[in-house]
């Protein structure tokens, strides 16, 4: 296998376990439900409950790399079985007539059929090879969706039940020293309407501002089931997975080359370059006013235009349409299913990053190159820092069996560059003359006549003359 072969393989597979540890990864799991839903799984699967949780230890250690299997194509444990290439002829067979079926499906066909021995074929082998000879997961893959493809349109039946969520490529504007600055739209909409519940331009694609749109949305319209996302850094970060999971919500990832499975979130898309080109033509340079003209075409066109997706699904069910069709705002002010909001300060903590921090001998903290003065009770204490990565000019700090402290961000000196209010009593006044030196000169004559007269005497005593 060439490396870039290995690199796919390894990303599949990789993908592959996250989807099977994901719904182990909420925080709001007691110790029984985890059990219970990691034997789930494991039987689900065909893998062992020891495989599972070894996922989940890699994953929490090492986030999604942590996934990756090794590549031991030039290191192998023990020698492949003789009949190793009919083996493999076999699995192709096995997997023809039934692409769903999984390795641990065939080995156990194969050894009970008694082609191998038990035990001799091992799964991270058999995997590799079929997918050396086309037959891997990806590859059958496009047979399998090719065929769901001919039948009727996937839609959820309400709204808030599937969101599909990706971020896109925007116009580059120009920044304040000539350079021209990338923009990047992220934006959620509800899977079964098409309605736009967020979606901004930002300068950056980071995670946070994935979960920023998440956050948007959740404050605008509630609590959803689920969200459809790809498999970029920012969707399948350990941060949004935990906030959603904290509230409720499941995270679902597309799996690799399958571009379909996000079709609406990709036709919404090409209305996004609809606008890109009006803006163009608008001449926008600043992200505040892309997003200001964004927010127009998005609450005057799109929300309320008729959708070919919206009609297309109710005419694949032969359901009669209105002549006008159906816009996004229209299907989903219609719906019957209620929505469900959450507390703001709900949700806020939810989405709050945490970390680690010593207090120090001054009894501050260091965090995000700055100063944060805690408690000197907590001196030496390794604290946790809850913050909001949109504003970090205060945090909160967490000890256990100690009241939660907001610590402010500390500028150096700023309580000594201040200047102290004076008293209106206190304030000074213009002199008229200079007090000090009067009392010298005042000082400096009586000590002038008193020389004089001490010289008088002196002469008077000695029979001089005045």
């Amino acid at each position: 296998m060439t490396t870039k072969e290995i690199t796919t393989w390894q990303d599949d597979a990789a993908l592959e376990r996250f989807q099977l540890i994901a719904p182990l990864l909420g925080e709001k799991l007691d110790d029984s439900k985890r059990i219970q839903l990691r034997r789930s799984i494991a039987e689900e699967s065909g893998l062992s409950e020891k495989t599972i949780r070894r996922y989940e230890s890699s994953y929490r250690d090492a986030g999604f790399a942590g996934l990756k299997p090794q590549n031991r194509t030039k290191r192998r444990t023990q020698a492949l079985p003789v009949n190793f290439d009919g083996l493999l002829a076999e699995a192709i067979q096995l997997k023809r007539e039934v692409p769903g079926r999984s390795v641990h499906q065939i080995i156990f066909i194969l050894e009970n059929e008694g082609r191998v021995e038990p035990g001799k074929l091992k799964r991270s082998t058999l995997q590799r090879y079929l997918y050396k000879a086309g037959f891997g997961q990806k590859q059958m893959r496009k047979y399998t969706e090719g065929q769901k493809s001919s039948s009727k349109r996937f839609c959820k039946p309400h709204r808030m039940m599937l969101l599909q969520a990706d971020i896109k490529y925007g116009p580059k504007l120009p920044g304040k020293d000539g350079t021209k600055i990338s923009t990047y739209l992220t934006s959620i909409i509800d899977d079964h309407f098409r309605y736009v519940l967020a979606s901004a331009f930002y300068d950056n694609q980071e995670a946070a501002v994935v979960e920023e749109t998440f956050r948007r949305a959740i404050l605008l319209y509630g609590h959803f089931d689920a969200a459809y996302c790809d498999n970029g850094k920012q969707s399948i970060s350990s941060q949004l997975i935990r906030s959603c999971a904290m509230l409720g919500i499941k995270v679902y990832h597309a799996k690799p080359f399958s571009g379909q499975s996000k079709g609406k979130i990709e036709k919404f898309h090409q209305v996004v370059d609809a606008f890109l080109l009006e803006a163009k033509a608008k001449r926008l340079k600043t992200l505040e006013e892309l997003n200001q003209y964004w927010t127009y075409y998005l609450e005057e066109f799109y929300q309320k235009d008729a959708h070919d997706g919206i009609r297309e699904y109710y005419e694949s069910y032969g359901v009669p349409i209105p002549e006008g069709g159906i816009s996004p705002e229209m299907e989903w002010n219609r719906d019957s299913r209620p929505l469900t909001f959450i507390d703001a300060g709900t949700v806020g903590e939810a989405f709050m990053h945490h970390e680690t921090r010593e207090v120090d001998k001054g009894g501050c903290i260091s965090f995000n190159g700055s100063l944060y003065e805690v408690s000197t009770s907590l001196i030496g204490a390794k604290v946790t820092v809850a913050y909001d990565p949109r504003c970090t000019d205060t945090i909160t700090v967490t000890y256990p069996g100690v009241v939660p402290v907001t610590a402010r961000r500390t500028k150096i000196g700023e309580f000594c560059d201040a200047k102290p209010e004076i008293p209106a009593c206190m304030l000074p006044v213009e002199p008229t003359t200079s007090r000090m030196l009067d009392v010298l000169e005042k000082k400096h004559n009586e000590n002038r006549v008193r020389r004089t007269n001490a010289i008088s005497y002196s002469s008077f005593q000695k029979g001089g003359e005045l």
